[in-house]
């Protein structure tokens, strides 16, 4: 086996701590809710939200698989030195912003991580302007989108459930944020595990181990979703103590609103293929049902410190993975 198909192999295996990475850093997006509010105790969330990242190759298309495989940067420029920066960009300033607690973006990590590695390697040149432009809308619109489904679907429910601490609207409000929690995760499966896929098949194209055709093998497929889902398992305390707790104080009611917000923008990503944070979507679904308790419900001092790690994300990741690429095309060479 020569030096360079090694090379492809480790670079994979990077890929896959990446994507396990991202399954602990972002586990709390779809369990912080239902373990703040006492749904599910935290082995327990995990383990659903476990499940429902692993099975969301069942329900999606691999569209967002394709944008970040060949969507983002021309596959031409691409290599196996070039993604192996990328992920070590993404993954460093991913352990760095859980280390702190802040729900900050893997998605985004990766995504910044390959567009300094990009530009490093074949300047402007290398760039898709048009999937890294619905990339950065997305950016405003994901958070925003939750915010406003989630926002009106509390006013709605404020105003049909007249009793929400009687009994009965608790049960059900609790069945209600279950279900909607475990729509979160299927989001969450079908949108970042297939960022990994794509840049596993992408890697594996500019080797030629895919042939002339760039197409993403049900290996890949199946491998990422559960590597993701072993991620989850691990969890993520830190930021879940972030999202559950400190944004604003939940109950069953509005954590189901919270996560419905989240699960509907997921869903419209997923379909039109766009790489969205997942972090993102959720920070913004639990600042509309706080803004929906009469606009003084939501932690602003938290929710600054969040947005600033989002500013950050694309082009600090970017940065590392760009000093990473001249390290390591002097020593390729």
């Amino acid at each position: 086996m020569t030096e360079v198909m090694w090379f492809v192999y480790l670079v994979i295996a990077i890929a896959f701590l990446f994507d396990f990475i991202n399954g602990f850093h972002d586990a709390p997006n779809s369990i912080a809710t239902i373990v703040a509010t006492g749904v599910l105790k935290p082995f327990t969330a995990v383990l659903w939200a476990a499940f429902f990242n692993f099975i969301a190759f069942l329900f999606f298309h691999l569209k967002v698989a394709a944008t970040v495989g060949a969507g983002l940067v021309d596959p031409s420029f691409v290599n196996p030195h070039m993604i192996f920066s990328a992920l070590i960009g993404a993954i460093s300033f991913s352990l760095f912003t859980w280390y702190f607690g802040l729900p900050s973006s893997s998605s985004h990590a990766l995504i910044g991580g390959l567009i300094g590695a990009a530009l490093i390697k074949g300047g402007l040149a290398a760039l898709h302007y048009a999937g890294i432009f619905k990339v950065l809308a997305f950016i405003v619109l994901s958070p925003v989108i939750g915010f406003g489904v989630a926002f009106a679907v509390m006013h709605i429910l404020s105003f049909l459930v007249k009793n929400p601490e009687s009994p009965r609207a608790i049960k059900y409000s609790r069945i209600f944020q279950l279900i909607a929690s475990a729509f979160v995760s299927l989001g969450h499966g079908g949108n970042d595990a297939q960022k990994t896929m794509g840049i596993i098949a992408i890697v594996m194209f500019s080797a030629g181990m895919l042939g002339p055709t760039f197409h993403i093998p049900f290996w890949i497929v199946i491998s990422c979703n559960l590597v993701m889902g072993l991620g989850t398992l691990v969890g993520g305390w830190r930021i879940v103590h972030t999202l559950g707790h400190k944004i604003t104080k939940l109950t069953p009611l509005s954590g189901g609103c919270a996560s419905t917000g989240a699960a509907v923008t997921l869903m419209v990503a997923n379909h039109y293929g766009i790489p969205v944070s997942t972090t993102h979507t959720i920070t913004g679904s639990i600042t509309g049902v706080g803004s929906a308790r009469g606009g003084l419900g939501s932690n602003w001092s938290v929710l600054k410190r969040i947005v600033i790690a989002w500013i950050f994300t694309i082009p600090c990741a970017g940065a590392i993975a760009a000093v990473v690429s001249l390290i390591v095309s002097h020593f390729a060479h």
